[in-house]
């Protein structure tokens, strides 16, 4: 069966910052885009920002409940009939600042709810969707984070679970390779974003202090997530890292 023409993407985390902007990049390329979020006003404002000849369809959805994310998939089905691209992006950074022997088990299960497990289940529904459809293949690209290499102080929930997606990002990507299904992870560090505002103002440092950190624009990795999607599926970009170039991750801070 030939390779259609038009790709079909579904992007969590959609409603604001590096989900809204990606979503917003694929639909300026063609591509149609599923965009899914926990409220349904923010999922609207991204359609309506990817204008009026974009083909987006919105579906509030919480990553972290099995039902929820079955029937987000099953929308994307009865729409198109297939899956190309699972931007695997929504996530939570929960109470900042918390020392950790003062960290909730609320907390910490609430942040690993969203960032592992409700990637894990959306990872599963959308392998299950490419490898049953024809032409069967597809890209899983995970948001790993800067904090997949290494953490912020008071960050042990964040930093734990974005390791794992490192884990499940190898582990997608060779359990795919008998379905053409390949994954791959892009680690952003300071996207401009509401999650990275306090960057702006001083954030809490390795030693102790506050310091002001660069950020840079998400569209940046917008194109970056849109390049990597836009491979055939005989190449893929295995892991990324793209980051406000003077951030404190390279040398001694």
């Amino acid at each position: 069966m030939d390779e259609p023409t038009t790709k079909i993407a579904v992007v969590t985390g959609a409603g604001s910052g590096i989900g809204r902007s990606v979503a917003l990049a694929l639909a300026a390329a063609g591509w149609s885009v599923a965009v899914a979020g926990r409220r349904t006003g923010p999922l609207e404002e991204t359609a309506e920002a990817a204008g009026d000849g974009a083909d987006v369809l919105c579906v509030p959805t919480d990553v972290s409940d099995p039902d929820g994310v079955a029937a987000l998939f099953g929308a994307v089905r009865e729409r198109y009939g297939r899956l190309d691209l699972l931007f695997n992006n929504a996530g939570t950074f929960g109470p900042g600042g918390v020392p950790l022997e003062d960290l909730s088990y609320e907390a910490w299960r609430s942040v690993v709810d969203v960032n592992l497990t409700g990637s894990f289940l959306c990872a599963q529904a959308a392998f299950r969707q490419m490898k049953a459809q024809d032409p069967q293949g597809g890209r899983i690209i995970n948001n790993g984070s800067i904090s997949a290499h290494v953490p912020r102080p008071n960050s042990v929930a964040y930093t734990a679970t974005k390791h794992a997606m490192t884990g499940l990002t190898k582990s997608l990507s060779l359990d795919g390779r008998p379905y053409r299904i390949a994954c791959g992870q892009i680690d952003i560090g300071n996207a401009a974003t509401e999650m990275t505002e306090r960057m702006q103002t001083g954030i809490l440092q390795a030693n102790g202090q506050l310091a002001v950190e660069p950020v840079m624009d998400a569209a940046d990795v917008a194109r970056t997530v849109l390049h990597m999607a836009e491979l055939p599926l005989e190449a893929n970009v295995q892991f990324a890292t793209v980051m406000a170039t003077a951030m404190p991750y390279i040398g001694r801070g």
